[in-house]
Parts: structure tokens; sequence; C-alpha cells
């Protein structure tokens, strides 16, 4: 393949996603100066009081609902000593960790604003672009052969108040989730949270420890998981297996609906507790909260349809007249995506929060393929994993060691993504920018050759091949092949359980089990099947 001109690389960011894209820049040769606006890296997960315009905002007890093996980097494991699940402060530590390891800081200038991008005179030869950036009150501008944005979706709130008659009315105070940091806000008060995604509940049940009362507003419900999940073992090394997902898509999607029901339910009865989903057709991202139903179940949070208006000091739910007392509203409605100021709309459109790219990343009207939108998706799984793999895939097209499809199959696949099909076999997602992260990181690894191989790795290495294909899908087996190889990929894979235990083994105990915690999801799993099939409970 004839190689591109890409050197010089502008990367918009530095949380999660500008992080891994500077470190793929490197393994490719390429040199990028990465902008980041406040003074330091981390993005989301560095907490700080204040809130800053543009950027993500985490509260002060936030916790990954992604263990630290899901969410690894996939040549750079967490430390042995780390919990599986982390507050915000400890996953920031990991960051520290993973910049320093790799050199990354010296890449990135910060407290300095992207202002424009724009494609040069000669955009449809070289590819090049004219970035404006702004530090210190002064401007500047630079010549890049590409650009990676790396910003996210979490940094403009979505807040329709039109939405809520009577909103105005409303004597008390109001707020969306974006802008919630410590619970003390809520002491003594009624609260009513409106929506039911995962900073809303997390929310809710921390205001349920200090208000006098606590209610949330869902229409659609929500399927609510625990971290802890079968044996104890993290939620995601369970579910997100290669094994695992291969039955659910080859399962007809209302028998995958009722296993998926009945797995739910297992913790407790999901329509008892006024949750179980409006539509079980499709797949929404569940609440991981383990605390939620105790919470329900001790009468310190009730959970209430969708709103039909609201009073001056109250408010009244659909199919009812009678009004509620609240103090206080926090709106968890999500966010925006129309946020990118510095792009003109000719090289990112979005419409009605979606934004027509080829593989969730490149404009396919471009006559060059040197932008690349980094992490504008919601994977069904960890993120780090997904926006690493595209990063790197996205620095080969750069160079190009790999070549886009033409403009009309690009079209086509995005089209037929915005139509939001009901599948008959496996998940359907309720949203575009929602995905299956094993199937998607999969079909980005075969672009660049880094697909793990099971029946070739099977003959040569059977153990490591069962592991791969029954235990947690993690990152690391995208660096056995191909570009990027790691050697300490095999290691990692094969000693993964023992990182997942080490921090909750903390009183020495005679081992009782020599099996692969796997195994026990395959039991369970045949005597599903023997439950379906043949009619017993």
């Amino acid at each position: 393949m004839q190689e591109t001109m890409v050197k010089r690389v502008a990367i918009v960011g530095a949380g999660v996603t500008g992080l891994t894209s500077i470190k793929c820049c490197l393994e490719e040769g390429l040199e990028p100066t990465c902008f980041e606006k406040s003074d330091d890296f981390g993005g989301l997960w560095r907490f700080t009081e204040h809130i800053e315009d543009g950027k993500p905002s985490v509260y002060k007890s936030m916790v990954s609902n992604t263990c630290k093996e899901m969410s690894a980097f996939s040549d750079f494991p967490y430390p042995e000593d780390f919990p599986n699940y982390m507050a915000n402060a400890k996953f920031f530590e990991y960051l520290k960790l993973y910049a320093k390891h790799f050199d990354l800081v010296k890449h990135i200038q910060f407290k300095t604003t992207v202002i424009s991008i724009k494609k040069r005179s000669d955009f449809s030869t070289t590819g090049q672009w004219d970035v404006v950036t702004e530090s210190n009150g002064k401007q500047g501008s630079s010549v890049f052969d590409a650009v990676m944005v790396c910003i996210g979706y979490l940094s403009e709130s979505f807040l329709p108040l039109e939405s809520f008659p009577g909103i105005k009315k409303f004597k008390g105070s109001y707020f969306h989730s974006r802008f919630y940091k410590h619970p003390d806000v809520f002491q003594g008060k009624r609260v009513l949270v409106v929506g039911m995604g995962n900073s809303g509940v997390d929310i809710a049940v921390e205001a349920s420890h200090v208000a006098e009362k606590v209610m949330i507003s869902t229409g659609r419900g929500a399927w609510a998981l625990s971290r802890v999940f079968d044996n104890g073992y993290p939620w995601d090394m369970v579910f997100i297996t290669r094994f695992m997902n291969l039955v659910r898509n080859s399962l007809p999607g209302p028998i995958l609906g009722w296993i998926i029901a009945n797995k739910m339910s297992q913790w407790f009865d999901h329509e008892n507790y006024s949750l179980i989903p409006q539509d079980r057709r499709v797949m929404r991202e569940p609440v991981l909260n383990d605390d939620l139903p105790s919470r329900i179940i001790t009468g310190k949070i009730t959970i209430r349809p969708k709103v039909k208006e609201f009073k001056e000091n109250s408010v009244v739910f659909q199919n009812s007249s009678e009004e509620e007392p609240i103090d206080i509203i926090v709106f968890a409605t999500g966010y925006t995506f129309s946020f990118f100021p510095f792009l003109e709309e000719s090289v990112l459109k979005v419409e009605n929060k979606q934004a027509s790219l080829y593989k969730y990343i490149f404009n396919p009207h471009l006559e060059k393929p040197t932008l690349a939108i980094v992490g504008l998706i919601k994977p069904f799984g960890a993120v780090m994993p997904v926006v690493e793999m595209q990063a790197r895939w996205i620095t080969r097209v750069f160079k190009g060691l790999c070549q886009l499809p033409p403009v009309t199959t690009m079209v086509k696949e995005v089209t037929e993504k915005k139509q939001k099909k009901i599948h008959w076999f496996g998940f359907s997602f309720d949203e575009v920018l929602k995905t299956d992260c094993l199937v998607y990181v999969d079909e980005l690894a075969s672009f660049i050759g880094s697909k793990p191989s099971l029946l070739a790795l099977f003959f040569k290495e059977p153990k490591l091949a069962l592991e791969i294909f029954f235990g947690p899908c993690t990152n690391y087996q995208y660096r056995l092949t191909g570009p990027g190889k790691w050697a300490g990929a095999r290691k990692a894979i094969l000693t993964q359980w023992d990182r997942t235990l080490k921090p909750i083994r903390t009183r020495v105990v005679e081992d009782s089990s020599n099996f692969f915690p796997y195994l026990l999801k395959i039991f369970g799993l045949f005597a599903l099947f023997a439950a379906l099939f043949l009619g017993f409970q």
C-alpha cells in the first residue's frame, strides 16, 4: 500500500482517549502534539471541585463500572494490589502510571484551548489542517498532517426543560447531574432524581443517606446489576467472554431476552421493585449499583413513573393527581453530542445526537482520511479497550498501512446503523452509539492484523486458547500477534485471575478449588439450557 505523508498529528484532549492516542502515534513513528485546556491530564477521571466548561465532570465518590482487568490498556496491566473496581482517584493513579511508563506527558501542551481546526486550501491533495490554539491569552497557528479529536461526549449537559411542564414555576432548586459533587447539598431535603442511568442512580443512593426523602423518576425502567456477579467474581469478567458472546449472538432475540430477564431477576425481582424495563426488545445499558435494591426495600428510595408536571413546591407523576412535595431536582438526562465548536459542519455535522461517521470514527465524505473522532461511542463494556483499538487502527490509516473502503460502502454502513433495526439474533441496542464492545473491537483488530486466531492457537497452546475463548475477553488478547505485539501478553492473560483475587484474598485460607472461575459459568449455562429445552425448573 502507498504510504501517505502523515507525520505530525494534533490530538485534542488528554483524557483516557487522548493518552492512548499519543501512545499509538508513537508506536507508529508519528509525532503527536496533544492540546489540553486544563492544567493536567486524566479527563473524566481527574476529580476537581469546580466545573470546567467543555470538560467532563466527576463526583467525589464515583467508582468504575468495569473492573480493572477488563479496562486495562492492552500492554499495561493494573498493579495486582489495585481493587477490582476503583474510585476515580485510584483510576487516575493508574493513568499517571501509564503516562509515566510510556513517557507521554512531554507530548501534551497544558492550558491550551483549541479554537479552530480547518482544512488547508490544498487539503484535497495534502490532507493537512490548520489548527489554531490559545494559551495564556495568546493565539497561535500550526499545520498538522492529521487530527485526532479525543474529547468524548460527556462535556455538554442535555437538559430539555421544555419537556417538563411547570418547571419555571418550581421554587426549589434544580441542576443537571454533571454539576453534582457531594451529597451535603441534599441534607434533610426531599429529592427527585429524573432519569435512571448510572449517574442518576449513584446520586440517588448517596442522597438517600442524608436526605429526608428520595425518589427516582423513570419512564423506561432499567435492569439493575451488581458489580459482584456469579460466585463473587466481577460482572464483566463473567459476562463478556467469547463463549458467552457466541451463545448470545446465536440465540433468537426473544429467547435471549427471556434469559437476560431470568438472570437479572435472580438477584431480585425487578417487577416487584418497579424497575423492570418497559421495552425488553432492545438492550439498554444496565444500572451498575450494588446498593439500589437495599435502599428501595428499606424505603430510602422509591421508584416513580415519568413526571407529568411540576408545581411550586411539588411534582405530579403520570397517571396520578397526587402532588409529591420536593425541594431539589437532579436531572440525570444525559449529554448532547453537538459540541465540536472548533470544527466546521462540512467536517463533522451532528444531527439528532448522531454523527455520520464510519465505524464511529471517520467522516466518509472527506477527501483524505486525516481526521478521526475517537471515543464517540457507548460500548457495552469497558471503554478503554475500545478507544485504544480505535487509536491503533486510526494511526495505521494515517500512515497508509490500512485503507478505508469506498465512500459508497462507508455511507451504506453508516445509514444502516442509524436505522436502529431490531435484530432477530443477539442484542439490539436502543441508541446508535451503543455497540457490542467485543464484536466491535474484534472488527477493528482484524483490520490491523491483531485479532487472535483461536483455531491456530488451540493447536499451538491449547491452555491459552481455552482461557481466551471461555475466560474474560481482556484487552491483552490483542497484543499476542500482529503490529504492536507485546511479549508480556501471554503471561498477562494467564495471570488475570490472580490479579483479580489478589486484593480480596487478604486472609490466608486453604485453596479448595483448582477449577478456572469461568467453568462455573459454563455449568450454569448448561443448566439453563436444560431448563429451557427440557422443561425442567
